[in-house]
C-alpha cells in the first residue's frame, strides 16, 4: 500500500511540473505579450520577427466574445476585453478560422502561443457581446454560455484584501463573480479551454487566478487536454499554466497556495526590480536576485518588468517603456538572469489609463506599422522589438543551461557577471565602468549586443577585445545611452 502511495504521488508531481513547463522548442526562453494585437499580425510576426530572434511563446489577449463598452473619454477601453458575454471565439483580435491559422502558423515556426483566460467573472454591466451575445448583469443572466443567478457567488463588494474569503467570494469592481466549486460552472470552463488546446496553444494565462479559490481551479485544470499532436507538440504534453496573483503587499491570499497547479506571476520582482534601478536600492544588492528576495522559488515563477495593468495603475515603482533607458537596463538584467520564466511586455502608446488599442473610426483594430529599423509604429511600442531587448532574449536562448559566473561590483551601483562560459553582462547605474574584468568567453573580439548587431559578420555598435585568460577592458559610461554592455559566443567576429 506504502508503494502505491509513493507512485501515485510520483505522477502527481510529474503532472504538476509539467503545468510549469512553457513546452518551448530547443532552447528559446522568452515569452513576448502581444498585448491588443489582431490574430493574423501575431502570425505574421511569429514567422517574420520572433521565431528569427529566439522568442518562444506569446501571450495573446482574451480570445472570447466580450461586452462592447463605450466611454465618452476614450471611446471602447483596453478593459473590455475583460468582460466576457460568452466563451465563443470571437474579439477584436479575429474570429475562429483566423485563431486557428494563427496557432497553426506559429506553432509552424516553432512559437508557442498563450492566451489570456478570463474564468473569474462575466460582465459587471448590461450590454450586448461583439457576436450579439446578451449580458443581463444586473440578473446575472448569459444566455450564450448559459449561466443564471445560481451560477454565482452572491453580490458583494471586494472590501477586504486581508480576507482571502472576501477576495474569493466578492465581485472584482463589479464584475459578476462566477462559483467554480458548482459542477456547472466548472463543466462550461473547461469545455472553453479544451476547445482552445484542441485549436492548438500551448498553455493559459489565468486572470484574476487569487480571486479563484486554488482547489476549483485544481480540479479545473486536472480536466484539461493534453496538447494538441497536429500542432508538433509531443504525445502526453500538458497546457502550461501560469497564474495571476499579484500581492506586491501582504495580503490575505498567498501565491505559494497557487504553486502546486503551475507557475504564478512574480509580481515582487516587478516592484523590487523597479524601486532598484530607479535608485531606491544599489545593483550591487542584486547579487542574491530570486529566493534571496523573498521571491517564489525559480520554477514556480513567471517574471516581467511590467505588464498591462501595472503599466496603469502600478504606481511610480513600476518601470514602463516611457522610462526608456532605466526599463532597457532592467529587462537586460531580467534576460540575462537565469531567475524565473521571463515575460517582455510589448504594449500600444496612450494618454488615457483606460486608452484601447489603436484603431480606425469604427474602433476597428489597426495593424503595426514595421519600420526598416525594426520599430514600429501607428500608435504601437513593441518594445520586443527594440535592439537592447531583442538581442538579450538571444542572448538568454545561447545562456540557457549556465549558472551565474564571477559575480562583480563596486559595491554600489555597478555590477557584472558571467552566465558560464558562454555570455558575459556589464551595468551600470552610477558613475563610468573603465576596469578589467574575467568577461569567461574564450579569447577574441566580440560585438556588444546592446549597443549594436552583428551583421554580415561586423559588428554596427561597440566591440570587446577580449584577451588570454579571459580578461576584457570593459569601457561602459553612466551617461551613455545605454547603461548596459552584453557579449557572448555567438557574437563573436
Amino acid at each position: 500500500m506504502k508503494l502505491l502511495h509513493l507512485s501515485l504521488f510520483s505522477l502527481s508531481l510529474v503532472f504538476i511540473n509539467a503545468q510549469k513547463d512553457p513546452n518551448f522548442v530547443g532552447n528559446r526562453s522568452t515569452i513576448v505579450h502581444l498585448f491588443e494585437w489582431k490574430w493574423l499580425d501575431i502570425a505574421k510576426e511569429c514567422e517574420d520577427f520572433l521565431a528569427p530572434r529566439g522568442y518562444g511563446g506569446v501571450q495573446i489577449s482574451p480570445p472570447n466574445e466580450n461586452l462592447i463598452v463605450y466611454l465618452d473619454s476614450v471611446g471602447r477601453p483596453w478593459y473590455e476585453r475583460y468582460q466576457p458575454t460568452s466563451y465563443q471565439i470571437i474579439s477584436r483580435s479575429g474570429n475562429v478560422e483566423e485563431f486557428k491559422e494563427m496557432t497553426r502558423r506559429c506553432n509552424n515556426v516553432g512559437v508557442r502561443i498563450y492566451p489570456d483566460i478570463v474564468i473569474n467573472h462575466m460582465t459587471g454591466q448590461d450590454g450586448v457581446g461583439l457576436n450579439g451575445s446578451i449580458a443581463w448583469a444586473s440578473n446575472k443572466s448569459y444566455p450564450a454560455v448559459p449561466y443564471n443567478w445560481y451560477n454565482f457567488h452572491k453580490t458583494c463588494d471586494i472590501t477586504d484584501y486581508n480576507d482571502p474569503v472576501n477576495i474569493r467570494n466578492c465581485e472584482l469592481v463589479g464584475l459578476k463573480d462566477l462559483n467554480q466549486g458548482y459542477e456547472y460552472v466548472r463543466g462550461k470552463i473547461v469545455d472553453f479551454l479544451n476547445d482552445l488546446i484542441d485549436m492548438g496553444v500551448g498553455g493559459l494565462r489565468i486572470d484574476a487566478a487569487k480571486h479563484m479559490w486554488p482547489q476549483d481551479l485544481n480540479v479545473i485544470y486536472s480536466r484539461l487536454h493534453n496538447l494538441n499532436t497536429e500542432y508538433g507538440f509531443s504525445e502526453n504534453t500538458r497546457p502550461f499554466i501560469y497564474q495571476e496573483v499579484s500581492d506586491c503587499d501582504i495580503e490575505g491570499v498567498k501565491r505559494e497556495e497557487y504553486t502546486p497547479m503551475g507557475r504564478v506571476t512574480e509580481f515582487n520582482f516587478s516592484c523590487s526590480i523597479g524601486n532598484v534601478f530607479q535608485g531606491d536600492g544599489t545593483l550591487s544588492s542584486l547579487v542574491n536576485w530570486g529566493p534571496g528576495w523573498t521571491f517564489m522559488p525559480n520554477g514556480d515563477a513567471l517574471v516581467f518588468i511590467d505588464n498591462h495593468d501595472s503599466q496603469r495603475n502600478g504606481g511610480d515603482q513600476i518601470l514602463t517603456h516611457s522610462k526608456s533607458k532605466l526599463y532597457k537596463m532592467a529587462n537586460a538584467f531580467m534576460l540575462a538572469h537565469p531567475y524565473g520564466q521571463p515575460r517582455v511586455m510589448s504594449s500600444f502608446a496612450f494618454t488615457d489609463p483606460d486608452q484601447g488599442p489603436p484603431h480606425d473610426d469604427n474602433y476597428n483594430i489597426i495593424s503595426p506599422q514595421m519600420n526598416p529599423d525594426y520599430s514600429c509604429s501607428n500608435g504601437w511600442v513593441c518594445e520586443h522589438r527594440w535592439r537592447e531587448i531583442y538581442n538579450m532574449v538571444a542572448f538568454r536562448a545561447a545562456v540557457k543551461g549556465t549558472d551565474i559566473k564571477n559575480w562583480w561590483s563596486n559595491g554600489d551601483q555597478q555590477i557584472s557577471f558571467c552566465r558560464g562560459d558562454i555570455g558575459f553582462v556589464a551595468l551600470t547605474n552610477g558613475g563610468d565602468i573603465d576596469q578589467d574584468l574575467n568577461v569567461c568567453v574564450p579569447p577574441g573580439t566580440y560585438c556588444d549586443i546592446i549597443s549594436g548587431d552583428l551583421v554580415d559578420g561586423k559588428c554596427t555598435g561597440k566591440v570587446v577585445e577580449v584577451r588570454e585568460g579571459s580578461v576584457a577592458r570593459i569601457q561602459l559610461g553612466y551617461n551613455e545611452l545605454n547603461g548596459v554592455i552584453a557579449i557572448y559566443t555567438y557574437a563573436k567576429l
